[in-house]
């Protein structure tokens, strides 16, 4: 039996292990940290639960698929529901709009609140959906590194529809375009955030994501998000993966221009392939840094980071749901200070997670456990300390105000994870939540392949390289790769 070699236990890693298996493979996992799962892992105390990072959930037949392709029947091992209402959205003016998963719902939600027409929100949903139909087949589902690709069917229609793309404009300019209203426009900008993207730079092929949750629905699997990735590792040692844990990679080792293995803790592991889950920029510099570097790539911007403070509260808002954000009063300022100044605003944006709501034993009975988060520049070497205590209190100041309560006396848990620690757990370059940022029409082409060009038996998967970052796409870039390895004929998993 061959053996394959999987750096880094990411949700991309095992779903790249899960996959091997079933194609016959002997697979072997090493992972630097105690615990699977990368960036969608949990953080406990003082009887509060949290998902330590994605909390939202769309795309579930991804995950379903490596249950299917293992001959196991998906609900049997994961379960989740379908949110009625995907984000609670709240503006300094009192304003609030609740944002339902059905679009009709969602429109005639906004009309009343915000009074305008309930056409611009359909339209873009429309809109919305004509791009993911045209652009997933050759973005998330094929390689951009192949011929193959661009020769496709699917390739044909989008050239035809290259006008309606969204690549000769910017997210912004789309949404303002069609949507009008301040708030509206800033609600659905939001969506650049969804990849660590600015809205004023990235270009409004990126408003295929507001498809995923209104056209295609929004998620909550019934044991938390940390539950994805712990469902595919069991199902991944089912299926016979052994994993390494507290095992951190030195090398990928190359012969004849050939990765044959791995230098773990000193000793030699010789594989017939090697599949790198780690940060891509962060593996050349590191286990790859021997090989030749593809310098245009590792230079790239990257994307923006997250300071996320998980918060026990002991009180019930009833306003909070599963998903909430509380805007800044100058959008375009907070981005300018992320992107361009490498700082942050004195009014961020705040998103709270507050996964009680639909699992109550996550939080201790009348409280809340909030997930908050703003987002931040990747880690330029700024005096975090400082950053953070000053975000910090003006996080505080601005849920207060519009929560009307003292926010600050109501924590009696706290952790915190700002981009440096991000950096040091996940091993992203800069503590990026997304690898490269996408504020260019050209940024998906700037992705590392899902294999090598320079070394046979070298391939890549994870959120910093293609297809992207998030769930949906890091699991989508595990399935892209192991395409392009055979199945072996003695495959056991596929007969369970």
């Amino acid at each position: 039996m061959k053996k394959a070699l999987v750096v880094g236990s990411g949700i991309a890693g095992i779903a790249s292990s899960i996959r091997l298996a079933v194609k016959g493979y002997d697979v072997e996992v090493f992972e630097a940290n105690a615990y699977p799962g990368g960036k969608l892992s949990a953080i406990e105390g003082n009887g509060y639960r949290f998902d330590a990072g994605p909390s939202l959930f769309t795309l579930p037949e991804q995950v379903e698929e490596l249950f299917l392709i293992a001959g196991r029947n998906p609900a049997d091992h994961f379960e989740y529901e379908r949110l009625e209402v995907v984000c609670h959205y709240f503006w300094e003016d009192g304003k609030k709009v609740k944002a339902w998963a059905d679009p009709d719902r969602f429109a005639t939600e906004v009309a009343a609140e915000l009074g305008v027409s309930e056409q611009g929100i359909k339209e873009v949903l429309k809109r919305s959906a004509f791009m993911y139909a045209h652009l997933s087949p050759l973005f998330m589902h094929r390689s951009l590194h192949k011929l193959g690709t661009w020769l496709a069917p699917q390739a044909l229609k989008a050239y035809l529809n290259l006008g309606k793309l969204g690549l000769f404009s910017t997210m912004n300019a789309f949404n303002k375009h069609f949507l009008k209203d301040p708030k509206l426009v800033q609600l659905f900008n939001r969506y650049a955030t969804y990849n660590g993207s600015d809205p004023y730079q990235t270009p409004a092929t990126l408003t295929i994501i507001p498809h995923l949750e209104f056209n295609l629905g929004a998620y909550f699997p019934k044991q938390g998000m940390h539950d994805i990735s712990m469902s595919l590792y069991k199902l991944a040692l089912s299926l016979g993966v052994r994993y390494h844990f507290n095992a951190p990679v030195e090398e990928i080792l190359v012969e004849n221009q050939r990765a044959c293995g791995l230098r773990v803790q000193g000793r030699e592991v010789s594989g017939d392939l090697v599949v790198n889950n780690m940060d891509m920029v962060n593996a050349y510099k590191t286990i790859l840094k021997k090989q030749v570097q593809p310098k245009k790539l590792l230079e790239q911007p990257k994307s923006s980071s997250a300071l996320i403070f998980y918060w026990g509260i002991r009180q019930v808002f009833e306003e909070i749901g599963m998903h909430n954000i509380f805007f800044s009063e100058d959008y375009e300022q907070e981005f300018e200070h992320i992107f361009r100044k490498g700082t942050i605003y004195e009014d961020p944006t705040v998103y709270i997670n507050c996964t009680a709501v639909s699992k109550p034993d996550d939080a201790p009975v009348g409280s809340m456990n909030w997930f908050t988060m703003i987002n931040v520049p990747n880690n330029q070497g700024q005096d975090w300390d400082q950053l953070i205590a000053k975000a910090r209190k003006d996080i505080l100041a601005k849920l207060s105000r519009l929560l009307h309560a003292d926010i600050e006396k109501l924590i009696e848990f706290e952790e915190i994870l700002d981009p440096r620690t991000i950096e040091s757990k996940t091993s992203s370059a800069q503590g990026a939540l997304y690898g490269n940022s996408s504020n260019t029409r050209f940024a998906a082409f700037l992705r590392h392949p899902n294999f090598s060009s320079q070394l046979k038996n070298l391939y890549f998967c994870g959120g910093s390289v293609h297809p992207g970052g998030g769930i949906p796409l890091a699991l989508l870039s595990a399935k892209i790769m192991s395409e392009e390895i055979p199945g072996l004929k003695n495959n056991p998993g596929s007969k369970k």
